[in-house]
């Protein structure tokens, strides 16, 4: 039997239950371009981790997802002060996720801030190509309850590394 012949029948024969689980069209390493908060009331985008931020999404054919997002330009804290600093211009956390048609709920198991530890957090998401593109719900954030509900705009590409 050919490699080919011999694939496409230990794919009929998986699970219709296990090939779903790894036919995610997220799945995959992302690599992060841009992230900007919007504000619902004027349409008013603010790059808020800066031009040029870094960071990785990763999800896995098992349905677990991994974000760790840096702001652009930080540096090594040299107090405490500076410490908590770098909280602001970091988001980190995983746990398993399920799609629902444009949309992922994660049922988050580790973050970096404590209170989303056992949260849901559901994300839209469109995907245009290599680039995917996600929005956060409209809320009023603390870092920017002054301008009233905004949303966070995630853009990554498929990471080639």
């Amino acid at each position: 039997m050919g490699m080919l012949a011999a694939a496409a029948l230990a794919t009929s024969l998986t699970p219709m239950s296990a090939r779903a689980e790894s036919d995610t069209p997220l799945k995959g390493l992302w690599k992060l371009v841009s992230y900007e908060v919007e504000v619902r009331k004027d349409g008013e985008k603010v790059p808020v981790m800066g031009e040029h931020p870094t960071g990785y999404a990763y999800f896995t054919p098992e349905k677990r997802v991994f974000f760790v997002l840096t702001g652009e330009g930080r540096r090594p804290a040299k107090d405490d002060a500076q410490r908590a600093h770098l909280l602001e211009t970091l988001v980190s956390y995983t746990g398993k996720f399920r799609l629902d048609g444009d949309k992922w709920i994660a049922d988050l198991d580790v973050a970096w801030d404590p209170k989303w530890v056992g949260s849901e957090q559901t994300r839209t998401f469109a995907l245009d190509g290599e680039r995917l593109r996600v929005l956060t719900p409209w809320r009023v954030m603390p870092n920017w309850a002054d301008k009233g509900e905004t949303r966070s705009i995630v853009t990554f590409e498929r990471a080639k590394d």
